[in-house]
Formats: C-alpha cells, structure tokens, sequence
C-alpha cells in the first residue's frame, strides 16, 4: 500500500525503483556507543564535557579520513 510509513523511502526513476536507506539510526546508535564510552572514561567534568564533543563529532572525521585514503 502506498500509504504505509517505512524507514526508507522509494524513489522512483525510469523503469527502475531505488530504495534510499535513511542512515540517522545508525549514527544515532554510534553517538550514544561514544557518549557510554567517552563518559565511562572522563575523570573530570572537563574531560566529560570534550568527551561529549568528541562523541558528536568522530563519525564525521572517520568518514572523512576514510574517503582521503581511498583518494575520493
């Protein structure tokens, strides 16, 4: 039915439907993993509040270190 709400969305092109996969749950789980991690660690608030800085911001930096050594 095209009703019906699903975690992707179709996009239809030509003779051809595509499904595009919205990736946010997977980064969210990511950010959350980092945040247990980065707090469980942190010996002072300084420490726990950069460990929050750090948990927002690694999946943006390790995506980018991978596409410059695939030389995309």
């Amino acid at each position: 039915m095209e009703n019906e709400k699903n975690d992707s969305k179709q996009v239809k092109t030509s003779k051809q439907v595509t499904k595009v996969v919205n990736n946010s749950a997977i980064y969210g789980l990511a950010v959350i993993g980092a945040l247990v991690y980065y707090l469980q660690h942190a010996t002072s608030f300084t420490d726990g509040i950069i460990g929050i800085g750090k948990a927002v911001f690694w999946p943006a930096v390790v995506i980018y270190k991978v596409l410059e050594m695939l030389k995309l």
